[in-house]
């Protein structure tokens, strides 16, 4: 289970509440006005306003506490710098490839790791992935024409975007090959695949039966198949549970069945 829900909030043009002076405080007025959204210094003010964040960075704690809960009785959600216990959301590591950004949060518990997993990440990532995703966003209706069947477009887009597709997004060239690869696109055929599980750990499931299980339509798994496996799974696939040795009736689209490896007698 993950502690918290992950959501990218719009700000642009919106009142958001940051309190305190220093470098904390500095820092987060600086995170909003790049996102930007309008700083307000006033908690009424910011609630008159019609402001729904507030970001409270007081190094003391009386005033850290007395500010918080005035903001959340205002119906505000609040960052506490340094207190996680008095957070509704936390702030994370955050890697701009603009249009795409990747967070890295640890729920409070060292933003020292967010930052060290971010900049790995950014040795990784190229600087062309903004262009891709542009580039991807502006052929949406050129896709979907290609790929009228949203199940087709999804696995079209999943072989493609894949490690060593035409538009591998670890590929810098990838942004310039969209027109190309729609006009060599197949249909990548579907049905039915069975994944024998030999370990319950979902850290063994090899490249291919992540892959697979990312693009499924359809789940379907015996009880024994645990709970963080299932975890990976494309989270708005189908799911039913089957009897051991029972197949799930055929459907549209590509269907994974989950088994558990049962010793020999």
């Amino acid at each position: 289970m993950i502690e918290t829900l992950p959501l990218f909030h719009r700000i642009a043009g919106q009142p958001v509440v940051v309190l305190g002076a220093g470098e904390a405080a500095e820092a987060k007025r600086r995170l909003v006005q790049r996102a930007g959204g309008i700083v307000v210094d006033d908690l009424q003010e910011g609630i008159d306003k019609g402001a729904r964040l507030a970001f409270i960075a007081h190094e003391d704690e009386t005033a850290a506490e007395g500010d918080t809960v005035r903001a959340r009785c205002a119906g505000l959600l609040v960052n506490a710098t340094d207190r996680p216990a008095l957070c509704d959301f936390t702030v994370p590591s955050i890697l701009d490839r603009s249009p795409v950004l990747v967070a890295i949060g640890t729920g409070g518990a060292s933003a020292g790791l967010a930052k060290q997993l971010r900049l790995r990440l950014e040795v990784l990532l190229p600087q062309s992935l903004g262009a891709l995703a542009k580039a991807l966003g502006a052929a949406r209706a050129a896709v979907r024409g290609r790929f009228p069947d949203a199940g087709d477009r999804r696995r079209a887009l999943d072989a493609a975007l894949g490690s060593g597709g035409p538009l591998d997004p670890l590929d810098e060239a990838s942004a310039g090959r969209i027109d190309d690869w729609l006009s060599a696109a197949d249909h990548e055929r579907v049905g039915a695949v069975e994944i024998v599980l030999h370990s319950d750990d979902p850290e063994d499931l090899t490249l291919r039966q992540a892959r697979l299980m990312g693009s499924a339509d359809l789940i379907a798994y015996e009880a024994e198949v645990p709970r963080a496996v299932l975890d990976r799974a494309r989270a708005d696939a189908a799911r039913v549970m089957v009897a051991p040795g029972e197949s799930p009736r055929p459907g549209e689209g590509l269907t994974i069945l989950l088994r558990m490896a049962r010793m020999a007698d």
